[in-house]
């Protein structure tokens, strides 16, 4: 394990990229294949999203936040096993029953950064929403690894979630570490790129990275990004 961590409040998923819940295949993505080599990216705040179909809004059941989702999605609260004290934990699936993104509340999380690795920003996009004590996180899109210099082995190269961790400086970063500061400790919202789940038309045959960077272009991506970017808290 290159990124050593804890999460311990509750049943909490593994330090690294957050993942749909225990259950699920997204929690259990396999190591993806060899990637496409490509250069640092630097993204600028996310353009507005290409999305289709009306919204509803869903408020997690402890109350404290809220997103909008497709009309067509569905949210399962609890999705597991909530952390001592109390929390969110709902797990969201597309129409075809394909989770998407999990979002957990009241996470103890810690990390050590041991190897660095190759990385791209797809997209970056500030919340204010979601600001805590001057910090604001912000929701992201990236990769770990190309061609020359596989990522970490033991989780996916290619995530999606909201992060409170400065951006990386220089050529190479550490592991992903999608969780963000929230009350009573931290928080995620998001999930591994997992072509199993997050389906990319036409690039079926291609590398995983890049099938990552041309899920971007779909719009069930776009409504991924729409959804995560409207969390914040509820009332």
């Amino acid at each position: 394990m290159i990124l050593v961590g804890a999460v311990v409040a509750g049943c909490g998923p593994q330090a690294g990229p957050p993942a749909a819940s225990p259950t699920t295949t997204a929690a259990s993505a396999s190591p993806a294949p060899s990637a496409t080599s490509s250069p640092i990216e630097t993204a600028s705040p996310a353009p507005a999203a290409t999305t289709r179909g009306s919204l509803k809004t869903f408020t997690t059941a402890d109350g404290q936040l809220a997103f909008d989702l497709p009309a067509t999605w569905s949210v399962r609260d609890p999705a597991g096993e909530l952390p001592e004290g109390g929390g969110a934990f709902a797990e969201v699936t597309n129409e075809a029953g394909r989770p998407m993104a999990t979002l957990r509340t009241n996470m103890a999380t810690g990390s050590t950064c041991l190897e660095k690795y190759p990385y791209a920003v797809l997209e970056s996009q500030e919340l204010p929403a979601l600001a805590q004590d001057g910090e604001t996180p912000r929701f992201i899109y990236e990769t770990r690894g190309n061609a020359a210099t596989p990522g970490p082995a033991d989780t996916p190269a290619a995530a999606y979630g909201i992060v409170s961790v400065p951006a990386p400086t220089g050529d190479l970063a550490c592991p992903m570490f999608h969780f963000f500061t929230w009350p009573p400790t931290a928080a995620m919202f998001g999930a591994f790129y997992n072509p199993e789940n997050n389906r990319t038309p036409g690039a079926g045959s291609l590398p995983y990275l890049e099938q990552a960077r041309r899920y971007m272009d779909t719009t069930e991506y776009q409504n991924i990004r729409r959804m995560i970017t409207s969390l914040r808290p509820a009332g």
